[in-house]
């Protein structure tokens, strides 16, 4: 199930996708006062100024975590403008830095920009994407 939800300070909208999370932590460690999943709602983009916001939805490893500036049009996605690095996390996914268009076994594709995860433990039940089931299975690599 495909679940987008949007959170709005006025200023920035904070679009999180539920199916594309791979519950690094990352978010809340970093921006607690606006990322905090023990709370409902998890996400209350009033707790942090615009900038730190966009910040820290940076470093999000699996791309679940996007924005866009409410002046903006909400299509409107934000391209990264440097070279594409790749790196492999510990235990976890190939993490993806840059612009990088994947082309699906149906041959449609599919844009991302900033990070994006891909499986690197083979239980995904989002593949080629990691959705974090490598911590369920204790993946070593």
């Amino acid at each position: 199930m495909d679940i987008t939800k949007k959170y709005t300070n006025g200023e920035v909208t904070i679009v999180w996708k539920q199916d594309m999370c791979i519950h690094s932590a990352i978010c809340f460690k970093g921006l607690g006062e606006v990322f905090d999943p023990k709370k409902r709602p998890w996400i209350t983009p009033e707790g942090a100024s615009t900038e730190r916001i966009i910040d820290q939805i940076k470093k999000c490893p699996s791309g679940a975590l996007s924005y866009y500036l409410n002046k903006d049009a909400p299509n409107e996605k934000v391209n990264v403008e440097a070279e594409t690095i790749v790196e492999t996390a510990p235990n976890g996914p190939l993490l993806v830095y840059g612009n990088v268009t994947i082309k699906g076994k149906d041959g449609t594709l599919t844009k991302k920009s900033n990070v994006t995860a891909f499986c690197r433990c083979g239980a995904s039940a989002n593949k080629p994407y990691c959705d974090g089931t490598h911590q369920k299975i204790g993946f070593q690599g």
